[in-house]
């Protein structure tokens, strides 16, 4: 089997270092180590690499992720047939996806604010700033249109901050 340093799959994947670290520590990925401790990669890692890619565009999360490259058959190179398998699953996401960016698009040539993100001022979908009361960020924007923050760093994100000067 042909293995690869990190840096030829870095420069093939397009990714860098730190995220071949990351994702091998996240489990998605594995690499060998030769007699000085750097990191071999299988070629076929290249291929996994494309597919964790091309899952967080659909929106999947890294755990989402590693449980979809766990159903993969062990001991061999993933197929095609594989693949599609896996991808199947990712049109009903895709289909609520396209409507909820649609459904985006669409409202932005009314009212780019429309209470999205809770603005007080915001008479005109938002009176008396009641989408502040639902919780923060984007609340008016379909959930599968928001970007959650790490669960670390949720709880320092959502906390209230005291407005910039010259801010509502």
């Amino acid at each position: 089997m042909e293995l690869l340093a990190i840096g030829e799959v870095a420069a093939r994947s397009g990714l860098a270092h730190s995220a071949l670290r990351h994702y091998e520590a996240e489990g998605l990925i594995t690499a060998e180590r030769a007699p000085g401790g750097a990191r071999r990669y299988p070629r076929s890692v290249l291929r996994r690499l494309a597919f964790v890619r091309a899952a967080q565009n659909v929106g999947l999360s890294l755990p989402e992720i590693r449980a979809a490259l766990a159903s993969l058959p062990g001991g061999r190179t993933p197929s095609a047939r594989d693949w599609e398998r896996l991808s199947r699953d990712w049109r009903d996401r895709l289909d609520r996806q396209i409507a909820a960016l649609e459904q985006l698009r669409d409202g932005l040539t009314s009212c780019i604010g429309c209470g999205c993100l809770s603005l007080a001022s915001c008479a005109l979908s938002n009176p008396g700033d009641v989408a502040g009361r639902e919780g923060p960020g984007a609340r008016r924007l379909s959930p599968l249109l928001r970007r959650l923050p790490p669960a670390g760093r949720a709880a320092v994100l959502a906390a209230p901050r005291a407005p910039e000067p010259g801010r509502r």
